[in-house]
């Protein structure tokens, strides 16, 4: 089997509450990335972005993988990891340092997220992502890339998304007893935002909102920065348990009628057509109006649409979105979710699927996909970075020991 070593190759794992997906991406010569290989299994032991029940977490993780590991011929150790749940949270906060010698270099960049950063959080939180929104050098605001600009004194403002340190520590505990080391772990709504949203729509002002089965995750983009992130713990489980209430069904069968019959706008539904819906206890299956099924439906994603809205006006961002929402997660594939969300937020809105990538595309081309592709671009991007801090130490060194050497006589 190829070794990871040996393939620069970065995996990323999605728990989900109804499915767990693994992706694992080459990054070519070109700095491209190619899907190799795709791990996707029916989650169990998960609730609304956490776990309740870890061995069951641990056979569902191991066997995507395993699955994941056979296609992409190569041995798993390390992957990124997606985190969600009502537990996360988020605030901005801002910095201000010195300009060092009336120039901005990077250790002044550094300097001033970590002042920004080190806000006191209680000891049962985690930092997930500190991210700068933007900075201002003396007079002048809105700065996105400081370095090199002359200044006195320079302000960072910045976004922290932190979460519940005990939800964070059960994730990675199933991660590691399954012989795996989470790289890091990253919120689900930012990881999806790698994989769907253009650099125009986060310029313009875009909430992304990840609807799954137990979470809708948020985040908002303007200005081409990130300001705001939310958790809401409401999602397609709960359209499926009305589906089984009301039509008496397992809720197994639920899903399936949800999955292949649901509309979310009934006017786009004909009285006629019917639907064969099983019963339980072993009562004969009965037909029912799929116009019926769409009046269960309608109310259920109206109620998750005003959640939406409820959250941005809290947040003050409902005014600043101008290129509206992307939907994404295997909850917004439903028919009729575009025109009656459109309908709800009067505002543009697209359903959206990973953006292509090369190699196995097709396994993955799908917005329940969108936050494992996402954890690719992501992972892509950090090890870019680790190796351009690993060639900066390096150069440093090596002058290091060119002076030695000079000083030895060498030269």
């Amino acid at each position: 089997m190829a070794k990871v070593a040996e393939r620069k190759l970065v995996v990323g794992l999605d728990i989900g509450t109804s499915k767990i997906s693994v992706a694992v991406g080459e990054v070519t010569p070109e700095n491209k990335l190619s899907i190799v290989g795709v791990g996707n299994q029916p989650s169990r032991g998960m609730d609304k972005g956490g776990v309740n029940d870890l061995n069951l977490v641990i056979q569902s993780i191991q066997r995507a993988i395993n699955e994941a590991e056979l296609m992409a011929d190569c041995r798993i150790s390390s992957i990124y990891l997606g985190i969600s749940g009502k537990h996360i949270s988020c605030q901005n906060e801002n910095g201000m340092v010195p300009v060092s010698d009336n120039e901005v270099v990077q250790e002044d960049v550094d300097n001033v997220i970590h002042t920004a950063r080190s806000v006191p959080i209680s000891a049962e939180r985690r930092m997930l992502h500190v991210l700068p929104q933007e900075f201002s050098i003396d007079c002048q605001d809105g700065i996105k890339s400081p370095i090199g600009m002359s200044g006195v004194r320079m302000e960072a403002k910045v976004h922290i998304v932190t979460c519940a340190n005990d939800m964070a520590k059960n994730l990675v505990k199933c991660v590691e007893r399954c012989e795996l080391k989470a790289d890091q772990l990253i919120f689900s709504a930012l990881a999806s935002s790698y994989a769907v949203v253009t650099e125009d729509e986060k310029e313009l002002g875009i909430c992304v909102v990840d609807i799954g089965a137990g979470t809708m995750d948020l985040a908002v983009f303007t200005g081409g920065a990130l300001r705001h992130t939310a958790v809401i713990p409401v999602a397609g489980n709960q359209v499926t348990s009305d589906i089984s209430k009301i039509f008496r069904t397992p809720l197994s069968h639920a899903e399936e009628i949800k999955v292949q019959y649901a509309c979310a706008l009934r006017q786009m539904v004909s009285m006629e057509e019917s639907i064969e819906v099983p019963s339980v206890g072993g009562r004969p299956a009965r037909s029912m109006s799929r116009h019926t099924l769409s009046e269960v439906v309608e109310p259920r994603y109206h109620e998750l649409f005003e959640l939406i809205q409820e959250e941005l006006r809290e947040a003050g961002l409902a005014d600043q979105i101008a290129a509206g929402f992307v939907l994404t997660g295997g909850t917004s594939k439903m028919e009729g979710v575009v025109e009656f969300a459109e309908e709800v937020f009067q505002m543009p809105v697209r359903i959206a699927q990973p953006l292509p990538v090369e190699g196995l595309y097709e396994y993955v081309s799908d917005p329940s996909y969108s936050t494992v592709v996402g954890l690719l671009h992501y992972g892509m991007q950090e090890s870019g970075n680790e190796e351009k801090a690993k060639k900066n130490v390096e150069g440093v060194t090596d002058l290091w020991s060119r002076v030695h050497a000079w000083f030895k006589g060498e030269f």
